[in-house]
């Protein structure tokens, strides 16, 4: 996401599941519980660049969109799609239309009802803002509503994982009078005339257990139980997310019982930690670092052309790395694609081969090696010191004689440059949007236009872009179920023959919380679902 989330669905069973689920799952929001009234206090950095939904992007952003508003769809504890305000949905043939048919009883946290005006305005505000997550919209060419109770979306062109997106907690629905009263704005010049921002930081209009109760920048975020919630209430009467920048002060937090969740624990602080009140759990997480190469960067000393590129892969010492950083914490991840993802499973280990690496550098005419800077965000992420881990790459190089000139920046700063002029090589990390693995190439392929075809320098440097995974990424979106798996697979064999991002270690992650605290779990689509919670 943020630098920091699409089960497919065979054609054919797409309406027959939709109606299954209705009949077999339980709802997503919580059995009855006996409400808390002490508020649940979750220990965290707060990394909120908006509380509007349709300009937030960040981890802390989908916790509070998917509590305080509610999408068509979301995902369970086993990733499959479950009702929202949506009671039933269906694709056509070839993944060009979908038909959602609204809950009569959502309402709105205002007691209005939750209507099909409210779904069109909210995704064509999403996509007609422009901001970080108006992506999820762009290949939605209209959306029509037939009646008060049916959202019928088109597509520009197939998406299998179009259901998925439906689920983001990016695609919030937003009470449409309220917030149009208030400034929000959803037609084609919504990113120049919409001034809604500054009111959604004290104020929400969401359907969800939740809504807002106040937010205080560097401080807290406060939540309240939202008493008009149109299903079961949730147990917490409040819940606040108070700033706590490092993992130690987290901890210290939770053993000291002025935290109940503490949400960013690295392995070694964990280690620390004890006593019978607090539970400590590992699951492994769809969050990686990676490094990645820029073939057009202008601060290239030699050019980093297809042989140099995996000259530096087969130097790397992957398993190494991942003692050096996470050890037993977390995994390997060869491409692009997250373990437990479509596609993203089954991919062979990437070779360690120091002679191979050698042949290949003097094949080139470097076989006295060469220098190359290395510029990173200086800041760590999911338990590894990204400062840290380059330096263990620094020392895998040299033995190959590739001399890195380490640089750690500013988060800020490292954006700039790899947007500008580019960066040689760099090290940095991605969390999933949405769940789903179009994403990834969207982001990762060397394809004309993506984020990192551009930071690659493809302009200057065309090579590097690889027809392959557009092909792949279109024959995905048109397919579904175990054919689209197939060719995400595919596409992310692409990107590892890149050799462009080099995906390095997955690492867990960490729940910590009371013991008396119940239903804390990690989701693919929100996060930490609140409304799962009691204590």
């Amino acid at each position: 996401m943020k630098n920091m989330t699409i089960l497919p669905r065979t054609k054919a069973r797409a309406t027959l599941l939709a109606a299954a689920l209705l009949a077999t799952s339980t709802f997503w929001a919580p059995a009855a519980f006996a409400q808390d009234e002490k508020p649940l206090v979750i220990a965290r950095n707060i990394d909120l660049n908006s509380l509007d939904p349709h300009r937030a992007f960040c981890d802390t952003c989908q916790i509070y969109n998917s509590s305080v508003y509610e999408s068509l769809l979301t995902l369970d504890k086993d990733n499959k799609l479950i009702p929202l305000l949506a009671s039933k949905w269906e694709g056509n043939a070839d993944q060009t239309s979908f038909t959602f048919t609204l809950d009569p009883a959502a309402k709105f946290s205002d007691g209005s009802p939750v209507e099909a005006k409210d779904v069109k305005w909210s995704w064509e505000r999403l996509k007609n803002l422009k901001g970080s997550s108006s992506f999820l919209m762009d290949n939605v060419a209209s959306i029509e509503t037939p009646d008060a109770h049916t959202v019928v979306v088109k597509m520009v062109a197939p998406s299998s994982e179009f259901l998925n997106i439906a689920a983001a907690p990016y695609t919030a629905i937003v009470n449409s009078k309220v917030a149009s009263e208030a400034g929000a704005k959803a037609g084609a010049d919504a990113s120049t005339t919409d001034n809604a921002e500054a009111w959604f930081l004290q104020h929400s209009a969401g359907s969800a257990p939740f809504v807002l109760k106040s937010y205080e920048p560097n401080s807290e975020l406060r939540l309240a139980r939202n008493d008009k919630y149109w299903r079961k209430a949730p147990a917490l009467s409040e819940v606040v997310i108070r700033q706590t920048k490092d993992a130690v002060a987290q901890a210290q937090m939770l053993q000291s019982g002025t935290a109940d969740i503490a949400m960013q624990i690295d392995p070694d602080t964990a280690k620390t930690m004890t006593g019978s009140d607090v539970k400590i759990e590992t699951v492994p997480s769809y969050n990686f670092i990676y490094v990645a190469l820029s073939p057009g960067a202008k601060a290239n000393k030699v050019p980093l052309t297809a042989e140099v590129r995996e000259a530096i892969s087969l130097a790397l010492d992957r398993p190494s790395i991942l003692d050096f950083t996470i050890g037993d914490q977390g995994q390997l991840i060869s491409a692009p694609i997250p373990i437990g993802f479509p596609g993203g499973s089954g991919f062979e280990e990437q070779p360690y081969d120091l002679a191979k690496a050698k042949e290949l550098l003097a094949k080139a005419g470097h076989a006295d090696g060469f220098e190359m800077e290395a510029a990173f965000p200086g800041m760590n992420v999911y338990g590894v010191d990204l400062s840290l881990l380059m330096q263990k790459v620094q020392q895998d190089l040299a033995k190959v004689n590739i001399k890195l000139d380490l640089q750690p920046i500013p988060f800020a700063n490292w954006r700039e440059r790899v947007n500008g002029d580019g960066i040689p090589m760099t090290a940095v990390f991605y969390a999933p949007d949405y769940y789903g693995t179009s994403q990834y190439i969207e982001y990762f392929g060397m394809t004309k236009g993506s984020p990192w075809a551009r930071r690659a320098g493809a302009e200057r440097e065309p090579s590097v872009l690889n027809p392959k995974e557009t092909d792949l990424y279109k024959a995905a979106l048109a397919a579904s179920g175990d054919e689209a798996a197939k060719l995400w697979h595919q596409a992310g064999e692409e990107m590892i023959k890149d050799r462009v991002i080099l995906p390095l270690v997955s690492p867990n992650l960490i729940l910590a919380y009371k013991a008396d605290v119940k239903g804390v779990r990690y989701s693919a689509c929100c996060n930490l679902p609140l409304a799962e919670i009691s204590h």
